[in-house]
């Protein structure tokens, strides 16, 4: 799933990139009087777009998979930025003079005129600089994408974009609350900056599981988070389940540099709810996607029940139910429980973790 992840990002870029020099080749040589001797057709000058738009496309994304696994992703993010840009475009440059190196070997004559001509022209072009600033400009708006997406989320900025949220909408979703066992302690022992750290390092390895089960992170709360689903097919529904059993994997897996760095292996507690929610935009000057139900509100209280049963892992009676039967978690009946600032009992059900062969993922290591 990681790998599919990564995939996607790396298609968006080509594309993108693509797009963009197509843009740049149209106004600067087919919109010109100045045209290259080897560009006779419009399909010279695709294929100029597309040889840029993938060289550069897999500098882009080779440089975002370098800042976002390596301690670069933890620096502001004007230099992450720069950090990008600069690496496209000594990237560029390099890979340029490597093909006009290569070129040299090349044993037609006339291949090697073409490509010669093509490589040259860009180094040698009198819009040159030009170039230069609007690749500079492109890496910026793309940045800026990328930024706008971490923030809200791909599927939320979409539909801020078109309007979709304005008006309250109903929705079927389903929610996974996660919240850090004692953490007031926690924080008390290791002070702010360091527990600050502990929260960065776990919610980094929740991103992964996170991308994996094609969740939504919905809202960070201190040492908590949301997540969120559109409700689908029974199998869909296991999702959430698997996604926490997940991220304890991944928790264990790194329990040396935990104790190492914090003196403990961090513990989750969890809750997963569904139903009807409305969903819209709220606020002027900060917007952002809200839901309104009373699901969040017997999640949240399903949450705090993982305390005094003693469990790590609580579903409610609603959704256990929607399961399907061949799901590999076995649910422990705890009954029906009166919530607190809830009218009516709440089926409730404690689930346990499956055998480590069947839980999937891989092996992530904190840097």
């Amino acid at each position: 799933m990681q790998a599919g992840h990564e995939l996607r990002k790396f298609t968006f870029a080509v594309i993108a990139w693509t797009l963009a020099m197509g843009v740049f080749v149209f106004f600067r040589y087919a919109q010109s009087p100045e045209t290259m001797a080897w560009a006779a057709t419009s399909a010279d000058m695709i294929t100029l777009s597309l040889y840029l738009g993938t060289i550069l496309g897999c500098l882009h994304w080779l440089s975002n998979l370098i800042s976002a696994t390596s301690p670069i992703r933890r620096m502001s993010y004007v230099v992450i930025v720069v950090f990008k840009g600069l690496f496209l475009l000594i990237g560029a440059l390099l890979l340029i003079k490597i093909t006009l190196w290569i070129n040299t070997w090349t044993p037609s004559p006339h291949l090697d005129l073409e490509y010669s001509a093509l490589t040259q022209n860009i180094l040698n072009s009198p819009a040159t600089q030009s170039l230069i600033i609007y690749l500079v400009w492109v890496r910026l708006c793309l940045a800026f994408l990328e930024q706008m997406v971490l923030l809200v989320g791909q599927r939320n900025l979409i539909n801020m974009g078109l309007g979709k949220y304005h008006r309250p909408r109903q929705e079927h979703r389903l929610f996974l609350y996660i919240d850090m066992v004692g953490s007031t302690a926690h924080a008390e022992a290791l002070g702010d900056y360091r527990f600050s750290r502990l929260v960065q390092d776990c919610f980094d390895l929740l991103s992964r599981c996170v991308q994996q089960q094609r969740g939504e992170i919905y809202r960070y709360i201190g040492d908590a988070v949301m997540i969120s689903w559109k409700m689908g097919p029974r199998q869909e529904l296991e999702r959430p389940l698997d996604l926490y059993h997940e991220f304890v994997q991944m928790l264990y897996w790194n329990r040396h540099y935990f104790q190492e760095q914090y003196g403990f292996l961090p513990r989750f507690k969890g809750a997963v709810h569904g139903g009807k929610v409305m969903t819209a935009v709220v606020g002027v000057t900060k917007q952002e996607i809200s839901y309104f139900s009373d699901v969040l509100n017997t999640l949240a209280r399903l949450q705090d029940q993982c305390g005094p049963l003693k469990r790590d892992l609580l579903i409610s009676g609603q959704i256990a139910s929607q399961l399907a039967q061949d799901n590999h978690y076995q649910l422990d009946s705890i009954g029906p429980m009166r919530l607190k600032g809830k009218q009516h009992e709440v089926e409730v059900y404690a689930v346990t973790a499956p055998s480590p062969a069947t839980v999937s993922g891989s092996v992530a290591q904190v840097s």
